[in-house]
């Protein structure tokens, strides 16, 4: 273990799917769980992709039942990260034709209560968010796909940056793969003045070992949005490299 681990040593990951709910994911909220626990992580958060996004979910459902349905991949993993000592905390990713955003601090109660959330624009969705406690992050915000039409920022309604996306520069990496991608967001991050976070995007148990690391244990999902809009006392990795809470890499 290094001595940025030693200081740092609750890596959490922050941007990941689960079969049950996104279409694009491998394995089930159980296996992402038991896998994240044996690479040693201390928890992490489910950010499966909703209505705007590559979801499994039937966008046709009355509100109620999609929720229900989508909320199935954190449980499973939740019920597993309980047996087993990995803290599993809920979120998602909100889709907006291409332009994705990690929404954290809320709940199922919440979603359900807020069916308006569905055809929200951006600025409505932050303002949702915002009111509630809630954060959100601009997820791999100069990513080029086919499947992203263009590339839109909108500093005004996020809280922060994804600035490092595994998927962009762990060579482990095979889809998405270009650092340039991460270097963008951290640059952006920094002339916007907002915090970066860091995930792997991570849709199979081939882990990456990116995330978010802290010198203490998280008391929560609502703790977790309390430190990354405070900006300061935590680093970042993509699994191979570190970084301090504004992107500069730490050796």
């Amino acid at each position: 273990m290094s001595k940025i681990q030693d200081k740092f040593p609750f890596l959490y990951e922050t941007h990941m799917h689960t079969s049950e709910a996104s279409a694009c994911a491998q394995c089930s909220g159980r296996e992402m769980a038991r896998a994240y626990k044996e690479a040693g992580y201390a928890g992490i958060i489910i950010t499966d992709h909703n209505w705007g996004g590559n979801t499994r979910i039937n966008n046709a459902m009355p509100w109620k039942d999609w929720v229900e349905n989508f909320v199935k991949g954190y449980e499973e993993a939740k019920k597993e990260g309980d047996k087993i000592g990995l803290d599993v905390y809920f979120g998602w990713e909100a889709g907006f034709r291409g332009t994705e955003f990690l929404i954290y601090g809320l709940d199922k109660e919440w979603m359900l209560a807020h069916p308006e959330l569905k055809t929200a624009t951006v600025k409505e969705q932050y303002r949702l968010v915002s009111e509630s406690g809630g954060l959100v992050i601009h997820a791999h915000p100069y990513r080029e796909e086919w499947y992203i039409p263009e590339i839109l920022l909108y500093p005004e309604y996020v809280d922060g940056v994804e600035g490092i996306n595994a998927t962009h520069s762990n060579t482990g990496s095979t889809s998405h793969n270009d650092p340039e991608y991460d270097r963008k967001a951290i640059a952006y991050a920094g002339k916007i003045a907002k915090p970066i976070t860091a995930g792997s995007d991570m849709h199979t148990t081939n882990l990456f070992g990116a995330g978010v690391a802290f010198k203490t244990r998280l008391n929560g999902i609502e703790d977790y949005v309390k430190r990354i809009k405070s900006g300061k006392d935590y680093v970042v990795t993509n699994g191979e490299k570190w970084y301090d809470c504004h992107g500069n890499e730490l050796v």
